[in-house]
């Protein structure tokens, strides 16, 4: 077993299906949302994967180092709780972590459409971080182990 979620998700034989079941914890997450919000994040949703050539999934695939780097530290000291749950408990710091990631990088994309997508719902993405943290956590688990 891998000792950090960087040593396991971005070995390169593994590192494909990281992306692909990270790229389906945001299909799913973005798919249970309802109300007002997830109408806007269902609509920002859509039209990034509209860029075509696999966005997301290129995305996932581009942030998925610092992703990585950025969930050591938890994985780190989860124990023996299962990921999903450690990481709900100490929502705040996983998700500001995780926002750093995607904060950097929509301040250096030259995808002007997906900066713009992003900066319309980052007042409520850590809202929406913290409410897939178990799923994400179980994810990486999966991916780890």
């Amino acid at each position: 077993m891998s000792t950090t979620v960087s040593d396991a998700l971005l070995e390169p034989s593994r590192r494909p299906v990281a992306v692909t079941a990270l790229t389906d914890v945001v299909d799913a997450e973005v798919a249970e949302k309802s109300g007002i919000g997830g109408v806007a994040v269902k609509a920002g949703y859509a039209t990034v994967k509209k860029l075509g050539g696999g966005f997301v999934q290129r995305a996932t695939d581009r942030l998925l180092p610092q992703f990585a780097t950025a969930l050591d530290p938890f994985w780190a000291t989860k124990g023996d709780r299962p990921f999903g749950d450690h990481l709900a408990a100490q929502p705040e710091a996983v998700a500001d972590a995780l926002l750093a990631v995607t904060d950097a990088r929509a301040a250096s994309t030259s995808h002007a459409s997906a900066a713009k997508v992003y900066g319309s719902l980052r007042g409520k993405a850590k809202e929406h971080v913290v409410a897939a943290l178990p799923r994400l956590g179980s994810a990486v688990e999966r991916l780890v182990r």
